[in-house]
């Protein structure tokens, strides 16, 4: 390999804020139920705890305790109106990604 170029790519891994926070994402979304509700809310732009308990087959709690991880996590976001929240996949690289991979399924 060229001297500039390993020197370039050393460089760009140094940025550890953006790596960290890459695996973080990757992990969050590793787990079986969290990438379900990902591949729900690729396919449907907006759906309850409620509704997406009943689909993936688990308790509302369970729902609401996973949806909780990935708001932090920057991957949903949410939307009260009045007793009920919807949520939906925010905008973003990785919101992209999951979109364009989870529609091969």
């Amino acid at each position: 390999m060229q001297m500039r170029k390993t020197k370039k790519i050393k460089k760009e891994l140094k940025n550890k804020t953006a790596l960290i926070q890459c695996a973080e994402e990757f992990n969050i979304i590793g787990d079986p139920t969290r990438l379900k509700i990902c591949y729900l809310l690729c396919h449907y732009e907006k759906l309850s705890v409620g509704e997406i308990a009943e689909i993936i087959g688990v308790s509302i709690s369970a729902v609401s305790h996973t949806l909780r991880k990935l708001k932090k996590a920057n991957i949903v976001e949410y939307q009260r109106d009045f007793r009920h929240v919807y949520y939906q996949l925010k905008q973003s690289p990785l919101a992209d990604m999951l979109k364009e991979r989870l529609n091969l399924l």
